[in-house]
């Protein structure tokens, strides 16, 4: 039987410890988050207040005292314009477009310029010319007091210096300077402009000649003077032979058609001939052919009379067979003349087509040669232009070199070099501003230094753990009270309390206070109405521990949590504090809490509850006791029970890792609700390990402002490698969520 029940037990810790496993990887996926926080930042710069308030003072009383004791500074400037004043100058650049650069903005001064000016060519003579008078003045001494600002076309040129006669001096020196400078760059862009078009003329006029010696070579060769009008002439050639090819097959069509009816005529006998035109034109076949009809009519006027076989009949039909040779001879030659014609036409006609090709063939050549010709006309006239551009640009240089007139102009002078003493109110404030920046770096510095978890955020994004409970800062459990009140809730002799050292009383004022508080919140707790401000108003300290119970029980809707583990990664962090409030908010839920005191090597619970530990839970381990023997019931809580340590053994790990250690703790599970173990912390030491492995998790406690992240993380390493449930995170000491919760309920 106690088999089973003790496989139902681990059964049911297996369950709890899968749902907390997949509690736990949800949360570190949903609060994996990167990326400095602006929140952060402020609490750490609230935190290192005092560190950026001295870092202030003292920048700030620096800058003070340098402005108070230092020397007088004089300082003075002129401002000159800066551009080209004749437009020859304008044409300099545009001749030097390959020796210049003229990429740079013509309405701006360049950087080149400004190096120029700050120069060993244009300091030293200034130095040489003053050291007479000032022996200490050198390029590097008016370098470090010479300050040129370019904007557009105006240079703001200054200088400054302890001597207000040698600032007036640098920069009298230094304007006429800066004007010789600049008629001089405008001398030898003209010198250098000059020679250019020198250089470039003899090659654009040689090169104007043989564009020319082409030109007439090329109307040489093909005997052109104009293109135009050779073309318009060929033009009107090609019209002409065109037409007269057309005409010639005009007439060749016809005379193809009248030697075509002279054929046919000549088939035709006499009588049935239809007479062509060009026979109709022929006196002799008209006269023949007049002489066949008389004797036609004669004969059909004697047929009429006579016989076919008389003699008169027989004799002009002879006379009629006589003159049809007669005529067939004359529409012969008619024949021959009209094909003799033709021919004339056919020569003529390929004749004309000959010259109409070769015409055809010399517009297409001329068209050639006029791009060539154009092309030709086209280089002379840009050679030309360019060499009138040359000539006209050198004579413009050549003026432009006579003038002695400077390009630049003094807008403002000089004026007598004015004061420029320290002004401490204004250091002092940039003192300030510099300080509170310089002291913001150096309190992040110092913060990120300690490594020191300061706020529940920082907690979840090192711990990668849910937050089960943020546990405010309680300063009543810290304050101290009158030593004679302490001793007057202390059944002790006043005289031997007193005798005490400090140490000892202040120790015992600590305990009595945490008795005095949890009385206090129990009894604010079940006065409910009689209360003078509603319960989450004055106990916000045990109200988040309730809201810590609750969050724990839903880490595992399905199986219920039976027992848990209370530690810390270090000592100090409230893990005693928290297993007592936590059991206490489980008991006033009406559940039977066990509190066990499992911290044997420095166990804590007896003195904050003023609880004897003669016997508890070393004896409970180490002899045959009963439990009801050693277990104390709470004076504030019915449902809570307490299992104080015992004496510290000299091996606390031999007894956490016993058989009776493992059966006392399914002893206890069976018996309550919930039990809480106190553990040691979990850096350096296994206890706390031994037990949680028995338990169905294990809760870690981190004290805001005592807990390093490096400690937190090794801790949960260490517990990571071992089959440990961690249902999360415990933060304590939250002043921020204090605060926000009070300002919250009393908008409530």
């Amino acid at each position: 039987m106690q088999s089973e029940q003790n496989s139902q037990i681990y059964h049911q810790k297996s369950d709890v410890k899968r749902v907390l496993s997949t509690n736990v990887s949800s949360a570190s996926l949903n609060d994996d988050e990167g990326g400095l926080k602006f929140g952060n930042v402020l609490q750490s710069l609230q935190r290192r207040l005092p560190v950026i308030a001295g870092v202030t003072i003292v920048v700030t009383s620096l800058a003070v005292f340098k402005s108070a004791t230092s020397k007088p500074i004089y300082q003075s400037g002129f401002e000159i314009l800066a551009k080209p004043i004749t437009e020859e100058t304008r044409v300099i650049s545009a001749v030097t477009l390959n020796n210049r650069d003229t990429e740079e903005p013509k309405d701006t001064i360049s950087p080149t310029t400004l190096k120029l000016l700050k120069s060993p060519k244009i300091l030293n003579p200034i130095s040489e010319a003053l050291k007479s008078k000032y022996p200490d003045i050198n390029y590097d001494s008016l370098v470090d007091g010479l300050a040129i600002k370019a904007e557009n076309q105006i240079l703001s040129v200054s200088y400054q210096d302890k001597n207000s006669a040698k600032v007036k001096a640098v920069l009298d020196l230094l304007s006429k300077a800066y004007l010789d400078y600049s008629l001089e760059e405008r001398l030898s862009d003209v010198q250098q402009g000059i020679d250019f078009v020198n250089s470039q003329l003899p090659q654009v006029q040689e090169r104007a000649g043989k564009l020319q010696d082409k030109l007439q070579t090329f109307r040489q060769q093909y005997n052109l003077i104009d293109p135009d009008s050779s073309s318009k002439q060929l033009a009107s050639e090609t019209t002409t032979i065109s037409q007269q090819k057309l005409e010639t097959q005009v007439k060749l069509d016809e005379l193809r058609s009248l030697f075509s009816d002279l054929s046919r005529q000549v088939a035709e006998p006499v009588n049935e001939i239809k007479v062509s035109s060009i026979l109709q034109d022929n006196s002799r076949y008209q006269a023949i052919l007049a002489q066949i009809q008389v004797v036609d009519g004669q004969i059909a006027k004697e047929l009429s009379i006579f016989q076919e076989n008389t003699d008169r009949v027989q004799a002009l039909r002879d006379q009629r067979a006589n003159l049809i040779p007669l005529l067939r001879l004359e529409e012969e030659r008619a024949k021959e003349l009209v094909a003799s014609r033709i021919r004339d036409l056919e020569a003529r006609l390929e004749i004309l087509s000959e010259v109409e090709d070769k015409l055809n063939q010399q517009v297409k050549q001329l068209s050639i040669i006029s791009r060539q010709y154009t092309d030709i006309q086209q280089e002379i006239k840009i050679t030309n232009e360019n060499l009138n551009q040359f000539l006209t640009k050198r004579e413009a240089l050549r003026i432009d070199a006579g003038q002695r007139k400077t390009p630049w102009q003094i807008l403002t002078p000089a004026k007598d070099p004015a004061s420029s003493s320290a002004d401490i109110k204004k250091n002092g404030v940039l003192g300030g501003i510099l300080g509170l920046l310089l002291g913001s770096g150096v309190a992040l510095f110092l913060d990120r230094l300690s490594n020191l978890l300061r706020t529940a955020d920082e907690v979840k994004d090192i711990a990668k753990l849910p937050i089960l409970g943020v546990i405010p800062f309680n300063p009543d459990l810290h304050s101290d009270k009158d030593i004679d009140e302490v001793l007057e809730e202390i059944p002790f002799n006043r005289i031997l309390m007193r005798n005490e050292p400090a140490s000892a009383i202040s120790k015992l004022t600590k305990i009595m206070n945490f008795k005095f508080w949890m009385n206090q919140s129990h009894q604010n707790l079940d006065s409910g109405s009689n209360a003078i401000q509603p319960y989450y108003m004055t106990s916000i300290f045990l109200e988040s521990f309730r809201s810590l119970y609750t969050n724990i029980r839903l880490l595992s809707p399905d199986k219920e949590i039976r027992s848990l583990v209370i530690s810390s990664s270090i000592p100090s962090e409230g893990k005693s504090t928290t297993s007592v409030y936590l059991a206490q908010a489980a008991a006033a839920l009406g559940k039977r809490v066990l509190l066990v005191d499992a911290d044997l090597r420095r166990p804590k619970l007896h003195d904050r509850l003023l609880l004897s530990n003669a016997l508890g839970l070393s004896n409970l381990i180490s002899t045959d006791l009963n439990f009801d023997q050693v277990v104390q019931r709470s004076s504030i809580e019915p449902n809570l029970s307490i299992l104080t340590s015992g004496q510290v053994p000299p091996d606390p790990t031999r007894l956490l890792s016993s058989q009776k250690m493992e059966s006392l703790m399914q002893s206890f599970q069976e018996s309550f609700d919930l039990v809480v173990y106190d553990t040691p912390p979990s850096l350096g030491l296994v206890d706390s390990k031994l037990i949680a492995a028995r338990t169905d998790g294990i809760v870690m406690v981190v004290g805001l402002d005592k807990t390093k992240a490096s400690n937190l993380t090794q801790a949960l390493e260490l517990l990571s490698n071992s089959p440990i449930g961690i249902f999360g995170i415990i933060v304590n000491g939250s002043k921020d969520y204090a605060m926000g919760v009070t300002e919250t309920y009393k908008l409530y």
